[in-house]
């Protein structure tokens, strides 16, 4: 009977979310977002260098970055910069009509300058500068609740926020520094998989915690071209989806606690729960890798679990279409565990999460399993 339910709501996703004229529809709503959005990116990008001489104060260069927050704020991060340069590339390719007019490219190309910037000698990329000490130095962190914060360290998650930015970049614009960014990715490549765990796994430091961790690397591999299936199947990435699907719950979902940033172990949820952000980004990581044409059902099962648990209009119940205050309203999936981490025990909730990431994982499910697309 379960299973029976489980294939009635994939025939749900199927006949109700993949379907030509809501998709026009969804265009016609969205547009306005994203033209707002796109204003935003464009407002929120660094086109001014901080005062000179930067040497002196310690100060990484920042024209062409994206900053945590707005353009006054002004100190550049790693994968925000990645972020806002994939998101101006794809915003660029769609109707300027209808999300506005594309931030130019020499804006563009200063953006690649500051990734390039970030790289460390290990390949990867830490947060907002190079790292210019040692690990040896945490003996002098004075702080009791944050862990690795007295040197910027390299990241899986920034890594592979960089490494696919320059990917999506080079498919816009093949001659600007082609080879330095050539050089970058292999560099980036190299060093995600020289930080993967025995057992396939990545830690991840900014969420919880390895299902966050697997979907970067999984995503940066599969930028540079590797993927789990054929006769050339990535080893690292056939341990990644083995160790993910090894975690997939009953339910169909994924399940990850906070312990897993403290003790740098994996920690399923207390009572053997799924979370839906957990789940989201498992999924993502194994469509990434290409575990799909391995075999769909783990990701079907975290497709229909997501689904379950996503908030449904009563129609006897005019509130359950708007938002209610401890109840999950129409469209919206429950806020549940904490899925944000800041050095290791700084615990945050991301309340947006929990909706950004199952429509991002059921969009690419629905593209690439059901409409059978590409990456």
């Amino acid at each position: 009977k379960e299973n029976e339910k489980e294939k009635e709501k994939e025939k749900e996703c199927k006949e109700t979310r993949v379907n030509p004229t809501k998709d026009v529809f969804l265009t016609d709503v969205l547009g306005p977002c994203l033209k707002k959005a796109h204003a935003y990116i464009e407002k929120s990008q660094v086109i001014e260098e901080a005062a000179s001489p930067l040497d002196s104060y310690y100060r990484h260069v920042s024209r062409g970055a994206w900053p945590f927050s707005t353009r006054d704020h002004g100190w550049p991060i790693s994968d925000c910069s990645s972020e806002g340069l994939k998101a101006a590339l794809a915003l660029a390719q769609m109707d300027g009509e209808l999300v506005g007019e594309p931030i130019a490219l020499d804006r563009l190309q200063s953006c690649v300058d500051v990734i390039l910037s970030y790289q460390n000698g290990d390949g990867g990329m830490a947060t907002y500068e190079n790292t210019r000490s040692f690990h040896a130095v945490e003996i002098l962190n004075p702080a009791e609740t944050f862990g690795d914060i007295m040197v910027d360290y390299s990241y899986v998650e920034c890594t592979s926020a960089c490494l696919t930015a320059l990917s999506a970049f080079r498919r816009r614009d093949q001659a600007y520094r082609a080879a330095d960014i050539a050089l970058s990715m292999r560099k980036a490549e190299r060093f995600i998989r020289s930080i993967q765990k025995p057992d396939g796994s990545w830690y991840g430091s900014w969420a919880v915690c390895f299902t966050y961790g697997c979907w970067f690397g999984c995503t940066a591999l599969g930028a540079m071209g590797f993927q789990v299936y054929g006769a050339q199947a990535d080893p690292a990435l056939k341990k990644t989806c083995a160790f993910l699907v090894d975690k997939q719950r009953e339910d169909g979902g994924w399940g990850e606690s906070y312990l897993s940033c403290q003790n740098k172990v994996y920690s399923q949820l207390e009572g053997d729960m799924s979370h839906v952000v957990n789940t989201a980004w498992a999924m993502l990581a194994l469509l990434a890798a290409g575990y799909h044409k391995v075999d769909p059902e783990p990701i079907r099962r975290g497709a229909a679990f997501l689904l379950s648990a996503q908030g449904r209009a009563d129609p006897l119940d005019p509130e359950s279409y708007g938002f209610r205050v401890g109840k999950t309203s129409a469209g919206d999936w429950p806020q549940q565990h904490i899925s944000g981490v800041f050095n290791r025990n700084c615990m945050i909730t991301y309340t947006n999460y929990r909706n950004i990431f199952p429509i991002w994982a059921l969009g690419l499910y629905r593209r690439l399993v059901l409409l059978g697309g590409d990456v």
